[in-house]
């Protein structure tokens, strides 16, 4: 059985949230919701978000599960917002405590943030299968941006988070704490070993003035015109394309307080006494 997808674009961070389901049954995932988050004015709100529990509602559809690629740096996680609502279960990969542990770290968090993965409901591992309604779906492991990084394949679909961009975008970046560039070219291999007719689904776009945002390319497309990582291109070439171009990369906008935020599976940090919850910034640390 093939999934049925709807996609939405927030224009703010440029990513792109997915929501598959099983039309006949009623059971969705949603991969990769976005919390609108005002930097100036350090307050949350749900317009992107909104799109997607306007849709689940009109389509009658039960959250059966939120599921995150990553610990995202460009945009806070609305997991939390949507399983408050709709119930679900929130998963991501089996190795996001690596992630985890090395932040906590980085800011100083409280002694009890536990660097397990215990504050999300479910860790998929590589290969690991599960049930989206009468869909079949199976997490692959795909290490490179981040250390935890996982993408889901559902039918001839792959929603493939922070590896590959739009072709004429290219590929992800490989500088934040526990990437790797040679991980991220072998990760990318492996997708671009599927059927060239399979449907990757990306996590962002950042388009040129010339077109319109998109979100999707076929395995062949990929191969054939990936500005990065096309056919052709050795592990030796990308390695140090990516690793020359990202120290010339700014940190993201959003990364210090999204990171903090999608550790937690989206939830904010514990309120104060005062009843108010802080998020930290580091001074020259990264």
């Amino acid at each position: 059985m093939q999934p049925h997808i709807k996609s939405f674009f927030d224009p703010v961070t440029g990513t792109a949230s997915h929501v598959v389901f099983d039309e006949t049954g009623g059971h969705a995932a949603v991969i990769d919701p976005v919390l609108d988050y005002d930097a100036k004015a350090g307050r949350t709100s749900t317009l992107a978000a909104d799109q997607i529990v306007h849709f689940l509602r009109e389509h009658h559809l039960t959250l059966q599960w939120i599921l995150e690629t990553h610990a995202h740096a460009d945009h806070l996680s609305a997991a939390k917002y949507l399983q408050g609502l709709f119930g679900g279960k929130i998963a991501i990969g089996v190795r996001i405590g690596l992630v985890q542990n090395t932040f906590k770290k980085l800011f100083h968090l409280e002694p009890q943030f536990a660097v397990d993965g215990t504050q999300f409901d479910v860790l998929l591992k590589d290969n690991e299968i599960f049930s989206i309604g009468a869909l079949k779906a199976k997490a692959l492991s795909v290490p490179g941006h981040t250390p935890a990084d996982v993408a889901y394949q559902i039918g001839d679909a792959v929603f493939i988070g922070d590896t590959m961009f739009m072709p004429d975008s290219g590929t992800a970046r490989c500088d934040f704490p526990g990437g790797d560039a040679r991980s991220l070219y072998q990760s990318i291999q492996k997708l671009l070993a599927l059927p060239a007719a399979t449907r990757l689904f990306l996590c962002h776009d950042y388009p040129p003035q010339a077109r319109a945002p998109q979100w999707m390319a076929t395995v062949a497309e990929q191969k054939a015109g990936n500005i990065h990582v096309h056919d052709g291109i050795s592990e030796a070439q990308f390695v140090e394309m990516r690793e020359r171009r990202d120290a010339t990369l700014a940190m993201p906008l959003l990364i210090l307080p999204a990171v903090q935020v999608n550790i937690r599976a989206g939830a904010m940090p514990e309120p104060e006494s005062n009843g108010v919850s802080y998020l930290k910034i580091p001074v020259n640390s990264l």
